[in-house]
């Protein structure tokens, strides 16, 4: 009986193993990857914001511990929905992280910026 199945990606036929779905590895790796790109695309969106926040963090914290304004940080681009972990402390205090680089909302739309060694 012969096999009259067709690669779904370029359209040649496909020969070998009855299971068999692509012509080829790189049709395979086509597919995959075009049935990912959309994951891909909002990962590389979020993990973008994620870099430039700890950028932002790093270089308004170059000591490890300071104060600023959140003017200061949106207008170096800073996003506040964005940060990798929460840590809360005993007393109930919740510090924000990028990585390792955080912040806390203090008084006054001023936040303490701290690096977590």
């Amino acid at each position: 009986m012969e096999n009259k199945k067709t690669c779904p990606v370029c359209g040649d036929p496909i020969i070998g193993r009855m299971d068999k779905k692509f012509c080829s590895d790189q049709c395979r790796n086509v597919f995959n990857n075009q049935k990912n790109s959309h994951s891909s695309e909002t990962i590389r969106s979020i993990n973008k914001i994620l870099k430039n926040n700890h950028k932002v963090l790093l270089a308004l914290n170059p000591e490890g511990k300071t104060k600023v304004s959140r003017k200061k940080l949106e207008t170096n681009g800073f996003n506040f929905n964005y940060f990798t972990s929460i840590y809360r402390t005993q007393k109930g205090t919740t510090y924000y992280f990028c990585y390792e680089q955080g912040y806390l909302p203090i008084e006054n739309d001023f936040f303490a910026l701290v690096e977590r060694k």
